[in-house]
Formats: C-alpha cells, sequence, structure tokens
C-alpha cells in the first residue's frame, strides 16, 4: 500500500518536500455538476435571475478560486499558475463546470482545478438560492493530470 504524503512516520500532518523534484509542464483538468430545475435553467439562459449573468459571475469565481487555493487548503503548495480556463455548460439537468489549469512547477495544479470548480458551483447555488430549494453539487473529479 502507497504511504500518505502528507503524513508524516508519527501521524502528524506535513508539507510535502518538492525542493528536489524537478521544474515541469503540469496540466489538471476537473469538473462537477449542479442539478438545476428547468425554470431555473430558463432563467439562467435568458440572463433573467435578479443578481446577474450567472455563468460569467461563476466562471470568474472560479478563475479567483484557483489563485486562492493554498490559503484555502493548509498543505498544498503555492504554485505560479500560467492559465486557468473555466468554462459552464447548461444542460438538461443543471450546468456543468470545467476547469483546466496549466502551471510550470516542481508540483500539480489538481487541487487549483478541483477549487475552481467546486466554487464555481457555489457561486452558481448562491446565485440562485432564491428561486431553486432543491438544487444539488456533485460529480466533482480530476480528469486529468499531466506532466512533461
Amino acid at each position: 500500500m502507497k504511504r500518505l504524503t502528507h503524513i508524516d512516520k508519527k501521524g502528524r500532518a506535513v508539507m510535502v518536500d518538492i525542493g528536489n523534484k524537478k521544474q515541469e509542464h503540469r496540466c489538471a483538468r476537473a469538473s462537477g455538476h449542479i442539478s438545476l430545475s428547468g425554470e431555473t435553467l430558463r432563467l439562467i439562459e435568458k440572463e433573467g435571475m435578479k443578481k446577474g449573468d450567472v455563468l460569467t459571475v461563476a466562471q470568474i469565481a472560479g478563475i479567483a478560486a484557483a489563485k486562492k487555493t493554498p490559503e484555502l487548503i493548509p498543505l498544498c503548495h503555492n504554485i505560479l499558475l500560467d492559465n486557468i480556463k473555466v468554462e459552464l455548460k447548461t444542460g438538461e439537468s443543471g450546468i456543468t463546470a470545467e476547469c483546466e489549469v496549466k502551471c510550470t512547477g516542481k508540483t500539480g495544479a489538481e487541487m487549483e482545478a478541483l477549487t475552481s470548480v467546486s466554487i464555481a458551483l457555489l457561486t452558481v447555488y448562491d446565485m440562485c438560492k432564491a428561486v431553486d430549494r432543491n438544487m444539488v453539487i456533485g460529480d466533482l473529479k480530476l480528469l486529468q493530470k499531466t506532466k512533461k
């Protein structure tokens, strides 16, 4: 069984030492979904929500969240991000958010991509809570993690 990387031999939380790792181009993609009522989806698509353009605000929130990840997750490294792309797409049952984060560094950006999607979907929730009390956020997952 693999050893947990953020736990020392005494079971205490530690930050992983990446000092000896080489710089590489890295990319991480994540996605998630929020289930919405048909009425809520129609309001979003015609930009009829009182709080404004839900998809654009959620996209910006997702970008900002990726940048703030080390402030939110205690053992996450502070890495320089080269690019962050966040897309939100409406579908029959709700909205799917997908984020791609690229960096050049010693560790990957999967936590940034996952945080981005989470906050984008929470922003949709916040902007729609007045009209939809049955929203469900789920299916948060890492789609891809690469380095070269």
